[in-house]
């Protein structure tokens, strides 16, 4: 018995001892990764001392005495909290997930490198002028000099993760400024576009009818807000392809369908203080870890040479802050939802799959083959067709039965090429730039000049009491059509003719209401020259933020909370008197019920 024990208390201590090592190794497989947040290091590349101040929430706030330096040290920060969101975030936009996650993901990469943000972004960074490129070089230099002193697990847990899933030996690649540049494509897909919704009306109208298909998808009601009622302008005048957009949803999260996004502002004549209040409340899609990055740029002293004191969020990957405030004005964004996304159904020539027609001549287009790495050394075929108005989307998720759905004639090939603001070459972080160093209210409006991808209602607050709004963005003129249904791509007829001037997109400054409200409504009414867009949110959130504005006389901090924190759905309210009206059979309706379960449609 006393062998047994013996035998026994042997094998528990093996056991604990087993367990306090593997407990100790997977303690410090977790940390080795934590971020250095005392101390001093020496960092190659910067020009002088950068001090890095951390408060109790942890949100770091840099000091610098040169922008070089300032941006420098935002990247490397940036890499020591979230370089493998900013790793697959990058992997994501250039079409490259199957490198890492094997071919499941395949189908994702093939649309998303169609789509090609990636290229665009690096045609961006080409063609950027000088400083916006200096800021980016070196908010890249920044994340590789974390990236150059660390291996891969010593970077973030998940790459240990990856290890055990058969990603061994690897090794992150240099950040460049075009991975930066990419992540402005995504947010403007996550924002915008209306290209499930041109197909989901295309099958409608050929299935119910025109008339059916306006009750079904109704337009903005006539009696709900408008951000401004009358704008400042400067003179008078469900299928593959649908399911492929889901699958990239699912990686960013839903995009703005059901998310939506609310924001406020304030003049002091309604509030407690005397002075604008503003709030801001974005509503991206829901990440882990989040989307956001709060941290402080600060230049020490604030110069012409330097000129950066901004505290507010920012994302992983992309050098300044997106939204917050400097020492002299307070900015948010709410997306607008402009109808900037065309679907062209283009004429395919039989005897040759690389033509289309452009006003009855065969046209060539662009072709590019670019296969996809597939983790385990194999690789998958890639071909990406582009004709005047874009990639053609088909090619990867094809809609083979569009022609008989849409009403075409079924004796010739079509194929759809997307044409999207986004895919063409912007300056959106030389205006966020921009943006962070304004001063004033024309400085802050000359900023969004270049804010061209997303459309964003970008609302504005002083310390001098003034408050505003200004709708940024490029959005297209057509030719003839409104953008909600496919048009027909083979002539002229339905060309993008320009985009909105500047100067005649809407924007009001100091308004006599005393505040300006935004929530996905309607921008303006139908009296302006223009279209935005015929697919507002319903503007029931912004019903109800203009009603409780209203219900104060003067507002404060916490009536602002109050705001942030309502939850009265106004549309639930709408309907449900008439859903309690109802009456239902308990037989009919459990039969309903089972049905809908297994739905699968």
């Amino acid at each position: 018995m006393r062998t047994v024990r013996r035998i026994l208390a042997g094998l528990i201590v093996v056991v604990l001892v087993l367990a306090i090592a593997a407990g100790g190794l997977g303690l410090y497989t977790v940390r080795r990764a934590f971020p250095q947040t005392q101390g001093s290091l020496a960092l190659k590349g910067l020009q002088a001392p950068v001090e890095v101040l951390r408060d109790k929430q942890g949100i770091p706030h840099i000091y610098s005495a040169n922008e070089h330096d300032l941006f420098m040290a935002q990247g490397f920060v940036h890499a020591q909290d979230r370089f493998y969101q900013m790793d697959f975030w990058r992997h994501e936009t250039a079409g490259r997930l199957a490198e890492l996650y094997g071919s499941s993901v395949v189908g994702t990469d093939k649309f998303l490198r169609t789509l090609g943000w990636h290229r665009i972004a690096e045609l961006e960074y080409q063609a950027d002028d000088p400083a916006t490129k200096a800021l980016l070089e070196a908010y890249a230099a920044g994340v590789n000099a974390y990236l150059d002193t660390h291996s891969a697990a010593d970077l973030s847990l998940e790459y240990s993760v990856l290890a055990l899933n058969g990603v061994s030996g690897y090794q992150p690649e240099p950040w460049t400024p075009a991975d930066t540049l990419a992540w402005g494509k995504a947010m403007a897909w996550d924002l915008g576009g209306n290209l499930d919704g041109e197909i989901e009306r295309a099958i409608l109208m050929k299935a119910i009818g025109p008339e059916k298909t306006q009750e079904y998808l109704p337009l903005y009601p006539s009696d709900h807000p408008i951000i401004i009622p009358d704008p400042a302008v400067g003179s008078q005048r469900r299928d593959k392809l649908k399911q492929q957009v889901a699958a990239v949803d699912e990686l960013l999260g839903p995009r703005f369908d059901g998310i939506g996004s609310n924001n406020w502002v304030i003049a002091g004549s309604h509030t407690t203080t005397g002075l604008p209040l503003l709030a801001n409340d974005p509503h991206l899609s829901i990440q882990m870890p989040s989307i956001w990055y709060e941290v402080g740029l600060h230049c020490q002293p604030v110069s012409a040479a330097c000129g950066y004191d901004v505290t507010g969020y920012s994302f992983a990957g992309v050098p300044g802050v997106v939204i917050g405030h400097n020492a002299r004005i307070a900015w948010g964004f709410t997306n607008v939802g402009p109808d900037v996304q065309d679907l062209y159904i283009e004429k395919i020539n039989p005897a040759n799959p690389n033509q289309y027609e452009v006003n009855g001549q065969w046209v060539d287009m662009t072709v590019v083959e670019d296969p996809i790495k597939v983790k385990g050394g194999g690789s998958e075929p890639l071909t990406i067709r582009t004709t005047r108005h874009g990639p053609i989307v088909t090619d990867v998720y094809g809609l083979e039965d569009l022609a008989q759905q849409a009403g075409l004639d079924p004796a010739n090939q079509y194929a759809l090429a997307l044409r999207w603001t986004a895919l063409e070459q912007n300056n959106l972080f030389g205006a966020v730039f921009q943006i962070d160093k304004a001063q004033n209210w024309d400085e802050f409006r000359t900023a969004l000049h270049d804010f061209a991808a997303p459309s964003q209602n970008a609302i504005y607050a002083d310390v001098d009491g003034n408050i505003g709004y200004q709708t940024p963005g490029n959005i297209p003129i057509r030719k003839q059509g409104d953008g909600l249904a496919p048009a027909p791509g083979w002539t002229d007829d339905y060309e993008w003719t320009g985009y909105i001037p500047f100067d005649e997109l809407p924007y009001a400054y100091n308004p006599p209401q005393g505040y300006i409200a935004t929530a996905n409504n309607a921008v303006v009414g139908p009296d302006y020259p223009y279209m935005i867009s015929l697919d507002w949110d319903a503007g029931y959130r912004a019903e109800r933020i203009v009603a409780m504005i209203q219900s104060e006389a003067k507002l404060s901090i916490e009536s602002i909370q109050k705001i942030q924190g309502d939850d009265l759905n106004l549309g639930a309210s709408e309907v449900l008197p008439s859903l309690l009206a109802l009456s239902f059979d308990d037989q009919k309706l459990s039969a309903a019920e089972n049905q809908l379960r297994g739905w699968d449609g």
